[in-house]
């Protein structure tokens, strides 16, 4: 099995975290909070995972500070968002070509969403992640796993 780390920052309705656990359950995977955990060796990972929700077309700026500051050069990364309107894996995988990474892949999918305006419509997203999503991360990640 591919030992696998994933930096992850998850708030508001845990999205993210719901992705991450959905993968973590089927394999050698640690799990690192970037919001509790600032530091970290991934010297002795095969694949190392970054996740987030989408912030104005970002990663968490947690997640980008922890790949700028621990990720080793040229280790084999893959990341996973969620968002609500557009999502986009750019910031991160700009972050991981300072470090030569070489991606294995994404996976992204819609993800509840109260932020501003959306609170008074009662949010959009609503009970996203879902089971299906969740199935898909887990193919996702047995897909680059092999």
């Amino acid at each position: 099995m591919v030992k696998t780390a994933i930096i992850y920052y998850s708030s508001h309705h845990g999205n993210t975290k719901k992705l991450v656990d959905a993968i973590a359950q089927d394999g050698d995977v640690t799990l690192i909070d970037a919001a509790e955990q600032k530091r970290a060796d991934l010297g002795q990972y095969d694949l190392i995972g970054f996740a987030s929700g989408v912030y104005g077309g970002r990663f968490h700026p947690d997640v980008l500070d922890f790949a700028r500051k621990n990720l080793p050069e040229g280790k084999r990364v893959f990341f996973l968002y969620t968002y609500a309107g557009l999502g986009s894996a750019k910031s991160i995988a700009a972050a991981a070509a300072e470090k030569s990474a070489v991606v294995a892949g994404e996976f992204c999918c819609k993800g509840f969403n109260t932020f501003g305006p959306f609170k008074l419509v009662g949010g959009t997203g609503k009970g996203r992640p879902n089971e299906a999503d969740l199935e898909n991360a887990r193919r996702f990640f047995h897909g680059i796993c092999g």
